[in-house]
């Protein structure tokens, strides 16, 4: 019995039968006895014919991938003759809350003891077909063969792309432009919309204007407006109606420094006004320094400009008693306006003071024709053309907009190659007189061999690599000597950012990152002597 409430397939074959006629509940082969029952064919009972160990677990021979599974369901081959297969049973209801489950057994039949499940039942054919009721269990069936051992599982195979197998509509892949140009697409998408922007020409401009927009947003420059685009466009603009009163070619470079540091400065809060800042430079022994701020270097960029408006004919900022060199009137400034140099005041107050000035200057000597250019301009000990000063001013942006904008963490480019170039070449004029006085100072080697004035002499060679570089030869005996390649005694070789610090005095001369050949000691007098160019 099966439990089922129904006739069991193999009853047949062992002659049971539930059916009150008998009373031992079998019938012998052939009998039908009770008149309701179909008649059994006669001969001997039908036994299956035996099943192999590996057919008879459920599975057929290969690698057990997820265990045994479940017996399945005699096929229709395997339905002895003259019987329909049998429906599966319904499953059996769960019993109500408080009453004993319903026990599908007969009166004449008691339960098995135990909580144990169902044995299984054997399929193996015993030696008798009709074992009596009080024999004993049949022995276990031997164990099947070992199985061999399952075979590695096979690479899995690559999947098709979406362009070959599964070929992507239009709207899905131009939908799916803006992935593509974060490069956020898989490599089967991106495969798929490159694919199609070959041959699409709507899509490929929209991917294009959708890349240029992705490189705006992950730049890692200034996203403020170009310092020469105002030249570009007035360069434009005057090609097609001509200045009347033309700006000299010799103020272009502290024009637009002027302009580059005053962008710097235009979106600048109170507390980036307030910024410490460390200026640095060489007093001619050692590196030096002072403390300040944003403002307070402002300032000091503002009186040292108004040495020129003097000269000019300008206001003076301070006064018409004020002192000529740059570094006592930036004293003066800061001592006659306690809070300048600590920023104290309305912010960016200076800034307009300062800007107004500038476009002063450039109106002035634009106006003033030719013959202002070789007008002196004293700095203290020395003095120099206006088309020089105007140089040197240029320089002083740059190098303090360097030092601003290290203060306030902001990335800062140096200026244009023709601006840089004509800087450096102010510097490289400049180192012969400047060796001169350090060697009268006592701080350099007294000269080598003096030469007539206007004759060549001992030279060094000064190569700045960079856009704005170039080759430059320095007199080193005496300032009235000719420099000549024929003459050059030692080489010193470095790019322009390693100028510009050396120039700036933010590093020691010897540090300096450069390239040296030939005589050590004029290679050292011009390294300290391009230092000294550094003041406050």
């Amino acid at each position: 019995m099966t439990g089922r409430g129904g006739p069991d397939p193999y009853d047949d074959a062992y002659g049971e039968s539930s059916g009150p006629g008998d009373e031992d509940g079998r019938d012998g082969p052939g009998r039908g006895g009770d008149p309701g029952l179909p008649p059994h064919p006669a001969g001997p009972p039908r036994i299956p014919p035996p099943r192999s160990a590996a057919e008879d677990s459920g599975h057929w021979p290969g690698p057990l991938d997820g265990g045994i599974p479940a017996p399945r369901p005699p096929t229709a081959d395997e339905t002895p003759a003259g019987r329909a297969p049998e429906p599966a049973a319904d499953p059996e209801p769960e019993p109500a809350p408080g009453r004993e489950p319903e026990s599908n057994l007969g009166p004449d039949q008691e339960p098995i003891p135990g909580p144990g499940p169902e044995p299984a039942v054997s399929r193996d054919p015993g030696p008798d077909p009709e074992p009596p009721a009080s024999a004993p269990l049949p022995a276990p069936a031997p164990p099947a063969p070992r199985l061999p051992a399952p075979a590695p599982p096979a690479a899995p195979l690559a999947a098709p792309t979406p362009s070959a197998a599964h070929p992507l509509s239009h709207d899905l892949l131009r939908s799916l432009l803006g992935a593509w140009a974060l490069t956020a697409c898989s490599p089967d998408e991106t495969a798929a919309v490159e694919a199609h922007l070959n041959h699409c020409p709507s899509c490929a401009e929209e991917a294009l204007r959708l890349r240029d927009a992705v490189g705006l947003l992950h730049t890692e420059h200034s996203l403020d407006l170009d310092p020469m685009l105002r030249s570009r466009v007035l360069a434009g603009c005057l090609g097609r109606r001509p200045a009347r009163i033309p700006m000299p070619g010799w103020a272009g470079a502290y024009d637009a420094e002027a302009a580059r540091l005053d962008a710097l400065l235009r979106d600048m809060g109170e507390a980036e006004w307030r910024a410490p800042v460390r200026l640095k430079w060489f007093d001619g022994r050692r590196l030096t320094g002072r403390d300040t701020t944003v403002a307070g270097v402002i300032g000091h960029l503002m009186v040292v400009d108004g040495i020129i408006a003097a000269s000019l004919g300008l206001p003076d900022p301070l006064g018409a008693d004020a002192p000529r060199s740059p570094q006592a009137r930036t004293e003066a400034y800061w001592h006659h306006e306690p809070g300048a140099s600590y920023g104290a005041g309305p912010p960016g107050a200076v800034r307009e003071l300062w800007r107004e000035q500038g476009h002063a200057l450039v109106r002035t000597v634009s106006f003033a024709g030719r013959g202002v250019a070789e007008l002196d301009v004293p700095y203290g000990d020395i003095a120099l053309p206006i088309r020089d000063a105007f140089l040197d001013r240029a320089l002083e942006c740059w190098v303090h907009a360097g030092d601003i904008a290290e203060a306030i963490d902001y990335p800062y480019e140096p200026p244009a190659s023709a601006h840089l170039r004509a800087m450096i070449d102010l510097c490289a004029r400049l180192l012969p007189g400047t060796l001169a006085e350090r060697r009268r100072a006592g701080l350099a080697a007294p000269p080598r061999r003096l030469v007539e004035a206007g004759t060549p002499g001992r030279s060094l060679h000064l190569q700045v690599e960079g856009t704005g570089g170039g080759d430059w030869y320095i007199a080193l005996d005496s300032p009235a000597a000719v420099a000549s390649p024929e003459e050059a005694v030692a080489t010193i070789a470095l790019d322009q950012e390693a100028f510009y610090l050396l120039a700036s005095g933010h590093v020691p001369p010897q540090e300096a990152a450069a390239g040296l050949s030939g005589d050590t000691e004029a290679i050292r007098d011009v390294l300290f002597a391009a230092a000294s160019l550094s003041r406050l």
